[in-house]
């Protein structure tokens, strides 16, 4: 399944789900699901509760109540499986007095990342996002969370007869992610360590920016996950996958996908092949086959290559050792080709099928002269080439398409 129904992305609909949620939903008799734009679960145990992660801050009264109902006394630990805000943004609201806080080791490191970078990977978040969260103001700031328990690699309790393992896997959404295992009841939780929609091509390095997700700890969580013989999946976002075999057989297959590509990439590496040639070449096979709903084969290749040879590219020209860009000669190569040339050659490339030659046609002619009416029109017919060819289901890919073609609409002075 690519779309749901209503033809949005399923990533989309995921992080939406919440907003017309009126009660928890009961998982088994002890585990309790809010959702949000990541959902925050509840355990409950002979002697207190414990939550696997809060939701985001400007929902956090909301899961607060739903979840009020199912609380069978003082919440004792909040165990926070990566520090994106959308996991532990309602910490202050639903933390009691008492309550433990349970992170990564690496997780204060992390969160002070995204505090430094809040301007520019906010910039950067607002032209994906603003258009799929469709909030009416922005959110409060995250807060600052320190954990009151650090887990290196490991961290295990007891608390009201049930057993608790959280586990370092920093191969997910963040390097300080962790699962939390349940081994008596067979339960893990696993945060967005396998992405936002299970069984799919993780996006190991994101169009809106984050520190990188390296392939070479994505597979060893992956593995640590596999061995623990779960009987439920429950994830970040979306309904649990229930079933040894089937959680077994879809673990195997996203190990498989992710190893192949790995392994054709480097394959690709040392038979002398750039990584634009590998990310158009490298495709699962049938039987490999995966969604790409939040990262997409093609980026993860990319992503592997660079995590294996760096930012520059032999292929590209001396000029990329330096500071001064492609784009200072544009203008003079608009002087010397003719603008409306270029525009119409960019049109003739749409029109053979050839979209993404056009942009780089246009790339250079709007460069240079970023009113050029005849270019920027043809800028959005092979935009909308690109967005109809992507069929609509990575929500990065169609947030970033829609965002041009909206950019493209506001520099013609198309009514918005």
């Amino acid at each position: 399944m690519t779309t749901q129904e209503d033809g949005k992305p399923q990533l989309a609909n995921l992080v939406r789900a919440g907003d017309t949620q009126k009660e928890a939903e009961r998982i088994t008799d002890f585990i309790f699901m809010a959702k949000d734009i990541s959902n925050a679960y509840l355990v409950t145990t002979a002697d207190g509760d414990v939550m696997i992660n809060t939701g985001f801050m400007d929902n956090a009264q909301r899961t607060k109540n739903l979840l009020a109902p199912h609380r069978t006394g003082p919440l004792k630990k909040i165990i926070i499986t990566q520090s994106h805000a959308d996991h532990y943004g309602g910490v202050p609201t639903l933390r009691d007095k008492d309550t433990q806080i349970v992170g990564e080791q690496r997780f204060v490191q992390t969160w002070q990342y995204f505090h430094n970078l809040a301007v520019y990977l906010g910039r950067r978040s607002a032209k994906l996002w603003s258009g799929t969260m469709n909030r009416g103001s922005n959110p409060p700031p995250p807060p600052e969370v320190v954990p009151d328990i650090v887990v290196d690699r490991r961290y295990e309790f007891e608390q009201g007869g049930r057993r608790f393992e959280v586990i370092s896997t920093p191969g997910g959404e963040t390097l300080c992610s962790v699962v939390v295992w349940m081994p008596k009841e067979k339960v893990v939780f696993t945060g967005n360590l396998f992405g936002p929609v299970f069984l799919a091509v993780p996006n190991l390095v994101t169009t809106r920016g984050d520190k990188p997700r390296l392939i070479e700890n994505y597979l060893p969580s992956l593995d640590r996950v596999r061995n623990l013989g779960a009987e439920l999946l429950i994830t970040g976002h979306g309904e649990p996958i229930r079933g040894a075999a089937t959680i077994r057989a879809a673990l195997d297959k996203m190990h498989a996908a992710m190893t192949y590509i790995k392994d054709n990439t480097l394959a690709g590496m040392n038979a002398g092949k750039d990584v634009r040639t590998l990310m158009r070449e490298i495709q699962l096979p049938d039987t490999l086959k995966i969604g790409e709903f939040h990262g997409k084969v093609s980026w993860a290749v990319r992503s592997i290559f660079e995590e294996h040879s760096g930012w520059f590219h032999y292929e590209e020209s001396t000029t990329a050792l330096y500071g001064v860009p492609r784009s200072s000669v544009y203008a003079d190569l608009t002087e010397l080709a003719d603008a409306d040339a270029l525009a119409a050659r960019a049109k003739q490339k749409v029109q053979a099928g050839k979209a993404l030659e056009a942009l780089h046609l246009l790339d250079i002619l709007l460069g240079a002269q970023p009113k050029h009416a005849n270019a920027l029109a043809v800028k959005k017919d092979a935009l909308q080439i690109l967005l109809k060819e992507s069929g609509g289901s990575n929500l990065s890919e169609t947030m970033w398409l829609k965002s041009e073609i909206t950019a493209v609409d506001t520099a013609l002075g198309a009514p918005k």
